[in-house]
């Protein structure tokens, strides 16, 4: 019997249009109020600085991805330049990644729901949308591909509508409560850098937060018509979809909305399209804080769905041997089923701990995201020492001292988690989970000892 594979059905448009979802969340239009309440200014920098290491993560990844066509994601190969464990434990992680990031989305789905709808219960508008999600995902990757592309159009639309808006404001010179919109305003309160170098630095997280996910596109490998074309495209495109949907945005509300008026606890989109003039601007932005939310559970259950298919049929036992099987539309539909399930515990702790539970699984979901980026990194870094430059079709800029950057910046952001009550906790308990993993691993269970 020849061996099942995945389809190669994600369309051009579709991975161009995954990627700049990969790079626009609920981290910009939520989580980037708190940001800038923290560092004022000087936030710009901060999407700059981690806009460069994103982009570095994402070279190594397509210069390794695509030496090989047996590689299918970033996981194989880390697992060929760093070693088996080191994939068994960067696969689980990644899995973990996305389990985290869907109950976190859920989460917030329904809190948003409950703008509307007060009375409605926080859990049932992210049942709804979970199981809805996971019946297209089970149809047929190109389904995947559509809604995404759909979500992610949404999500740009509302940016650049906030940027043409915000350009108009600005040469008109309008008044608003606040004041004139204006340059003035990114330094006529307190200079660029008004909290010092402690509010920089301690909003670094929220910035690297907010591209959590931007390594989807290397998970999509193996389901692209042409990737040795469509990948680099995307990947290269990075740095312009950074300066337009994060710097831009956020220059555009900054100049239009003084730093020290900027609410922590709502979207600086809100604020914006309000002071705008424009009717039912907080029930327009929260549709699209909704579908970014259902777009990253919808990335959530694909990359789950993949990465449990690919770990189950390198590590499994007999009791997890169907979950590395495909469906008759070549989708990993057990898998997919069996990460939902997993998801869906988040609507218990909605129930249990609906105050805490966004926080903590957003934290979690951030350090897990940077373990995986250092593990490509470090691959990318073996890889160069063992082959070298290769055939130079698509070679990361300025290796090794780049790599030797983006991974002292991510070990940064790792210290600077290790002072804040709210992120310590989420470190210590990923850090148990690797732990956890490589025991796994070594002392050879049931689950990985009965190998293909």
């Amino acid at each position: 019997m020849a061996q099942q594979q995945l389809a190669r059905n994600l369309r051009n448009r579709q991975i161009q249009l995954i990627a700049i979802g990969g790079t626009i969340g609920t981290g910009l239009f939520l989580g980037s109020g708190r940001a800038i309440h923290l560092a004022g200014p000087s936030i710009l920098l901060s999407y700059m600085l981690t806009g460069v290491v994103t982009f570095i993560i994402m070279r190594a990844l397509g210069e390794v991805l695509l030496s090989d066509e047996r590689f299918n994601s970033f996981v194989d190969f880390i697992r060929q330049y760093l070693g088996e464990t080191a994939g068994f434990i960067a696969g689980w992680t990644y899995w973990l990644c996305w389990l985290v990031t869907a109950m976190v989305e859920l989460t917030a789905v329904g809190l948003y729901f409950r703008f509307w709808w007060p009375s409605l219960p926080q859990w049932l508008p992210g049942l709804i949308l979970l199981l809805v999600l996971l019946g297209l995902n089970l149809i047929t990757v190109r389904l995947f591909g559509e809604t995404e592309f759909w979500f992610a159009l949404i999500k740009v639309a509302a940016i650049i509508l906030l940027i043409i808006i915000g350009t108009v404001m600005i040469i008109m010179h309008v008044r608003t409560a606040n004041g004139f919109v204006g340059l003035q305003n990114l330094v006529s309160h307190g200079g660029l850098m008004p909290n010092g170098w402690s509010g920089f630095v301690t909003a670094l997280p929220m910035v690297v937060f907010s591209f959590a996910g931007i390594e989807l596109i290397g998970l999509t490998a193996a389901e692209t018509k042409d990737p040795r074309k469509i990948l680099p495209k995307a990947i290269n495109e990075l740095p312009v979809r950074i300066i337009l949907f994060y710097v831009g945005a956020l220059f555009i509300i900054m100049t239009i909305i003084p730093w020290t008026v900027a609410n922590a606890n709502q979207s600086p989109f809100v604020q914006v399209f309000a002071a705008a003039r424009i009717p039912a601007a907080a029930s327009i932005i929260n549709f699209v804080v909704i579908t970014a939310a259902a777009s990253a559970c919808n990335s959530a259950l694909f990359s789950t769905g993949r990465m449990l298919y690919t770990l189950t049929n390198r590590y499994h036992g007999h009791g997890i041997a169907k979950l590395g099987q495909l469906s008759k539309t070549q989708v990993p539909g057990n898998a997919l089923t069996f990460s939902a399930g997993i998801i869906m515990i988040a609507l218990i702790l909605n129930g249990v701990i609906p105050n805490q539970i966004f926080t903590i699984l957003a934290t979690m979901s951030t350090t897990c995201f940077l373990f995986v980026w250092v593990m490509i990194v470090v691959a990318h870094l073996r890889y160069r020492q063992k082959v070298g430059v290769g055939d130079g079709a698509f070679l990361t800029p300025l290796t090794p001292v780049s790599d030797y950057f983006v991974l002292g910046f991510l070990a940064f952001v790792v210290i600077v988690m290790l002072f804040n009550a709210l992120t310590i906790v989420s470190v210590f308990v990923v850090g148990g989970w690797l732990v956890l993993l490589f025991v796994i691993k070594r002392t050879k269970t049931d689950i990985i000892r009965r190998t293909k």
